[in-house]
């Protein structure tokens, strides 16, 4: 099987597969929650069934700020809004009382501070990981045989892991706009464990690169890296479907409010798999060669 060898295919496998997203991310952007903008995210269980405009018409007189009101299965009723203080949610729970018996199952709260500190420092952990990433993988690969470099080892993964979660958002940003799925910290933790699963998988195969080309130095540079992935094909497919079976079970068997950070693993698990195999390896062997070519024309002139 000479998966290098058929390196442009995957290439614009990966196009077709992030392009959509990314079109979505330009024309819709994403659907924040309320940890990233701010507001206030209340659940409550009634005992019978309970429409919108009953809610509607009980909580009329309170002025809630940018109210949405959405019904889920089981006589949940599902209230997202600005921010409130502790008296205006009082009132709430007062006047719902007189709806219909209910309990508060849920009740979140983020300040619009606190909001822009959790976006900021989202963006400061994926940015620092990607870096850390670099860095550790060129020093794990220091004594990679020449003229194979370190760092080319190191920046691959990270273009692997940055087509990962450029997939991830984009499904986001479509699910977001079409079923109003919500970004809440949860998705930055999903990205964070994609980032680590998918380098891990990654550094398998580039470990194997690394002891093929000590092996067998006057082997070809592409087809020492064909081999490594075909010998570390079954391990990686093995071990990620492991992981996948797990996530569904917990996707359709778990609580809903695990739904969309599932999803998101799920998502991002298999994409990471497809980039280990199919995107980091082959940006490693279309770098090298443009290197060595880039040294013949400079050896011949």
């Amino acid at each position: 099987m000479n998966i290098i060898g058929r390196r442009k295919i995957w290439y614009l496998i990966s196009a077709v597969l992030i392009i959509p997203g990314i079109i979505a991310l330009i024309l819709w952007g994403l659907n924040f929650g309320i940890d990233f903008k701010g507001g206030t995210l209340a659940e409550y269980q009634f005992s019978k069934n309970i429409s919108t405009n009953d809610i509607q018409n009980g909580l009329k007189d309170l002025n809630l700020p940018n109210l949405i009101i959405t019904t889920e299965g089981n006589n949940s009723v599902l209230l997202r809004l600005g921010t409130i203080d502790q008296t205006k949610h009082n009132q709430i729970i007062d006047n719902l009382s007189k709806v219909g018996e209910n309990t508060e199952t849920r009740y979140e709260s983020v300040g619009p501070t606190v909001s822009s500190d959790i976006s900021r420092k989202a963006i400061i952990a994926v940015i620092v990981a990607s870096l850390a990433i670099i860095l550790y993988i060129a020093y794990a690969f220091r004594k990679v045989p020449k003229p194979a470099s370190s760092w080319r080892f190191g920046v691959c993964a990270v273009i692997a892991l940055i087509h990962d979660l450029t997939f991830v958002v984009g499904v986001f940003a479509i699910l977001g706009h079409f079923f109003g799925y919500e970004l809440d910290s949860l998705f930055i933790t999903a990205l964070l464990t994609i980032m680590g699963f998918s380098v891990h998988d990654t550094i398998v195969v580039f470990d194997r690169i690394r002891e093929n080309l000590r092996k067998h130095p006057s082997t070809d540079f592409e087809n020492n890296v064909n081999n490594s992935i075909l010998q570390t094909l079954n391990r990686s497919l093995n071990t990620s479907l492991t992981v996948l079976i797990v996530l569904a079970s917990l996707y359709f068997l778990g609580g809903k409010s695990l739904h969309q950070f599932v999803l998101a693993l799920l998502i991002g698990i298999a994409i990471g798999t497809y980039s280990s195999i199919f995107n980091a390896s082959p940006l490693l062997v279309t770098w090298h060669g443009w290197s060595m070519n880039r040294l013949k024309k400079k050896s011949a002139s």
